[in-house]
Order: C-alpha cells, then sequence, then structure tokens
C-alpha cells in the first residue's frame, strides 16, 4: 500500500479537530492527569459521563511513574489495592496492610482504562485561567503547555462544563488562579490555601480523602491538591489514598449531576 503524506496529516488534523470540538462543553473537566484525576475521570466516564481531562504534560500520570525516588514500585493501603483489582492491576502483600505494584503498570493500566471507559484526555494543554459566571466556576481557559512554557503570547481557547476538578497536584493551580484573580474566600478554614505540610503517610492518607471536596462553588480539588487547598501532609510514594480520592470527588460529583 502507498502512504500518502498528506493523507496522514489531513487524519489527525480532522480527527483531533473532531475530537476537541466535541468537548468544548461536557459534564466535568479535570485539570491533570496524576492518578487522582485519571481515578476521577475513570469512575465518571464508567457512570456515563462526559468527561474531559487537561494535562500540561507529554504524559499523563502524574509522579505514580518514578514509584519512590525513581524506584518504580508503589504501595497501596488494603482499600486502594480494591481500586487496583478493579482495574487489572496486579500487586503482591509486602506486609500485612500493605500491598505492593509495579508503577509503571498501575500508570499504564489506569490510563488506559480510563479512556476505554470513555474519558477522554487532552495532552499538552495547561489551564491558565477560569472561566466565571454568576460566582461561580464554569470552564477552563486552556492554551498549549508550549506556548506557557516559551512565554509567547498566543490568545488561549475556552472549555465549559458543569463541575470542575483541580487534580493539579502539589501546586493546585487551579484554586491558586480563583483565589488571585478573584480576591474571594474559599471554603476553607481560613478562607484561602492552607497549604501543604511536611511528610506524615499515616495522616496524609487519611487527610487527602477527607479534603477532597468543593473548595468554590463549581469547583472540586483531588489528589495532593486537595490535602494542598485545605492543610494536611504529603504522602510519599504511597499511592491509595490518591485513587481513592479520584473515586470520592467522582462519587460527589455524580450525585449533584
Amino acid at each position: 500500500m502507498k502512504l500518502d503524506e498528506i493523507v496522514i496529516s489531513e487524519a489527525i488534523i480532522e480527527t483531533f479537530t473532531k475530537k476537541f470540538r466535541d468537548y468544548l462543553s461536557s459534564d466535568v473537566a479535570i485539570a491533570g492527569g496524576g492518578p487522582a484525576g485519571l481515578s476521577a475521570a475513570y469512575y465518571l466516564a464508567k457512570a456515563k459521563k462526559k468527561v474531559a481531562l487537561f494535562e500540561r504534560k507529554l504524559s499523563v500520570g502524574g509522579g505514580m511513574w518514578g514509584g519512590g525516588m525513581m524506584f518504580n514500585s508503589i504501595v497501596v493501603q488494603k482499600e486502594g489495592k480494591e481500586i487496583l483489582d478493579e482495574i487489572g492491576v496486579r500487586s503482591k502483600e509486602y506486609k500485612k496492610g500493605y500491598y505492593v505494584a509495579d508503577a509503571i503498570e498501575a500508570t499504564t493500566t489506569l490510563a488506559s482504562q480510563a479512556v476505554k471507559t470513555g474519558a477522554q484526555v487532552f495532552n499538552l494543554m495547561s489551564v491558565e485561567d477560569v472561566e466565571i459566571r454568576k460566582n461561580r466556576v464554569t470552564g477552563f481557559v486552556l492554551n498549549w503547555s508550549s506556548v506557557e512554557l516559551a512565554k509567547i503570547h498566543v490568545d488561549p481557547l475556552t472549555v465549559r462544563a458543569k463541575f470542575l476538578v483541580d487534580a493539579s497536584g502539589h501546586d493546585c493551580e487551579v484554586a491558586k488562579i480563583i483565589q488571585r484573580k478573584l480576591e474571594t474566600k474559599l471554603k476553607t478554614r481560613s478562607g484561602g490555601i492552607v497549604g501543604e505540610k511536611p511528610m506524615w503517610a499515616e495522616v496524609g492518607e487519611k487527610t487527602i480523602v477527607k479534603n477532597t471536596k468543593e473548595f468554590y462553588p463549581g469547583a472540586y480539588v483531588a489528589g495532593m491538591a486537595a490535602n494542598a487547598v485545605f492543610g494536611g501532609p504529603r504522602m510519599g510514594p504511597i499511592f491509595g489514598g490518591m485513587l481513592l480520592s479520584g473515586k470520592k470527588v467522582a462519587q460527589s460529583i455524580l450525585k449533584r449531576l
């Protein structure tokens, strides 16, 4: 078969353009494709909701690829293992209550299951602003990550959703945008971003789920961004809480959809 480079280019441009256009409006838009964002996308798509996930990097998975200090194994507790079992990730009990999984298998399987279930992932896109209507967040303002990195002026585009999720990790970027631009109070004890605390896995694994909730009308927070916004310790290379946080935010939003 003879291959034509122009046909290849046409195929990519036409299919991507249609895909992006179809997701200009969705039920839920997620900023960040780490384990919490992917977990949320999986459970939302599983419930037949239209969900778009925007990841600024080339690859999704966040810090889960690297395990602990580039030793690519991850640890989950019993509740986290149940999610790994559900999506088909193998794990072994190391000691009672501690389960170890291959970081690469966990990351690729979670991403694959989210997409196969129906979530649409757009990589290399950064959230640089939010859309606000009547004191409620209604959309993400997006640009290519390369534009951000090059620091060149190119105007962004907007996508809209019924609910938004900040799963951007330690930096809680969406929450920072809302706090900075609106000069408004968030639904935290201080009215602002409380900040992430030092490492304490036992506490962090509990607070990350507790802190997974709405922080501004229309906007939820999940994953490490939850502990950054509401205040909680980081927990290092144990990822059960991240997966459970994604599941919880999906369940919370589903009740309102």
